[in-house]
């Protein structure tokens, strides 16, 4: 729940602030002059500050200035018995989020309110997208397609022009967005990314454009949509050919008139966003299907990118694999493994149904069961589906099978577990039960080696 400062010397207005405000189940500090207010912020994790204007010893004006100064994002409401239209200037461009006049009206002070904290969450997301943004992974490979792709982006980056990016799930679309952000000159502001996929129908609208307190029976209060939230910056529309023909339309106005209107609300809002779109759908077939809006293709594809799926690249998937093990490795704190160059044409000969996402998981599995070097046999056991697996964790499978029954297996870690358990039980065998060697082997320390043991209850002779 947010937390809210009040600084005011005068002790009816702050405790009346103070009432209204625990009674909408917000966390209130208050304190009664400028100075003791400003140690307060330095101290505190506030998400928003109610500031009096005149007081003694520090003016408001003077404690707004210097609260922005110690923490710049955090909204300030000023609050004067003495308004006018001077001062509330002044204020906003000084930094307030809004001036309110004492006594302060009870549905303006708590709209004010929640908006302010709006804006504030909104600007705590935009910084967590900009250091993301600001760390994008590089686009990897020396195939043509890739090439054309980056010189695409080089291209119509700097641009305003919209872009649709196609291709299959995992190829690496939104990449291709982020850099398409990083490379504008909007790159200081804020890129934000809306799964269409994700969101259901009859919320879709009111994720883009917001919506009115009371305009549908959860909407409790009022909220700020992704068009005005990314407005100076980029909107990633990701998997777009899923949006409702309902949202189509609206998304439609939105590009022609640069103007959006909360659900539920009149008022239009100006907006100024380039748009992003991505799909892995053919949206020509969508559209003689009767599922999306041509004109709406039109207005999205003034320039189209195509990934191509990995089954396209393969000469890439070396340099890819090197750079997640480097990547991986690193996240995991192990020391670098190698691949051989066996391993890594049994890798470019699989079937890569998921693309890169799927090379990201093998290559993290490989880290995890292989030794320092990684064979074609451990891709072959490790990475293909057509390996042989002999047991699952309790359920016995026939050794001899060329084609297991993954089903048997209800996620990734009971899969993981039963090839780790498989490895370690090969490994000692090998070894001839010999823990010290067999740890060597393997590279891990010989006290988790026999963690490892008696967690899957390996026993000799088993």
């Amino acid at each position: 729940m947010a937390k809210i400062l009040i600084i005011d010397d005068e002790r009816a207005i702050r405790n009346t602030l103070r009432e209204i405000l625990e009674y909408e189940d917000y966390t209130v500090d208050d304190v009664d002059n400028g100075i003791d207010g400003l140690a307060m912020i330095r101290d505190n994790d506030y998400d928003l500050i109610l500031c009096d204007i005149k007081m003694n010893r520090m003016d408001g004006m003077e404690v707004l200035t210097e609260g922005l100064l110690i923490k710049p994002d955090l909204p300030f409401i000023m609050i004067s018995g003495h308004g006018t239209v001077e001062t509330a200037i002044e204020a906003s461009k000084k930094g307030a989020f809004d001036f309110i006049s004492k006594p302060p009206d009870l549905n303006r002070l708590l709209i004010t309110v929640r908006n302010a904290l709006d804006r504030g969450s909104l600007v705590t997301e935009a910084k967590t997208l900009k250091r993301k943004v600001s760390k994008v992974r590089p686009i990897l490979g020396e195939s043509q397609a890739i090439h054309k792709i980056k010189e695409t982006i080089d291209r119509v980056a700097p641009t305003d022009a919209r872009v649709l990016i196609t291709g299959a799930n995992g190829s690496g679309k939104e990449l291709v967005a982020r850099w398409l952000h990083e490379k504008s000159n909007r790159a200081n502001a804020h890129i934000i990314e809306v799964n269409c996929a994700a969101i259901p129908s009859e919320l879709i609208e009111s994720e883009l454009f917001g919506h009115e307190k009371g305009s549908f029976t959860s909407a409790v209060k009022q909220r700020i949509g992704k068009f005005e939230s990314a407005s100076g910056g980029t909107l990633f529309l990701d998997e777009i050919g899923d949006m409702s023909l309902s949202a189509q339309a609206k998304v439609l106005r939105a590009l022609q008139e640069n103007k959006i209107t909360r659900v539920g609300g009149e008022k239009e809002i100006d907006v100024d966003v380039r748009v992003v779109a991505a799909t892995n759908k053919d949206l020509l077939k969508e559209i003689e299907a009767g599922n999306f809006r041509m004109d709406l293709y039109h207005r999205l594809s003034v320039i189209l990118i195509h990934v191509p799926p990995l089954t396209e690249r393969r000469d890439d998937i070396a340099l890819l694999t090197e750079h997640f093990l480097d990547e991986i490795c690193a996240e995991y704190g192990m020391p670098v493994k190698r691949v051989s160059d066996d391993a890594l044409e049994a890798l470019k000969a699989l079937p890569w149904t998921g693309n890169i996402r799927e090379l990201r998981n093998m290559v993290e599995r490989l880290i995890i069961l292989s030794d320092k070097i990684i064979t074609d046999a451990d891709v072959r056991v490790f990475a293909n589906p057509s390996a042989t697996i002999a047991v699952t964790s309790g359920a016995a499978m026939p050794a001899a099978s060329n084609q297991p029954d993954f089903e048997q297996f209800k996620n990734f870690q009971e899969y993981k577990d039963f090839a780790e358990r498989e490895y370690i039980k090969f490994k000692l065998e090998k070894n001839n039960w010999n823990v010290s060697k067999t740890a060597d082997d393997i590279d891990i320390q010989r006290s988790h080696l026999y963690s490892k043991i008696e967690k899957f209850g390996l026993k000799r002779g088993e």
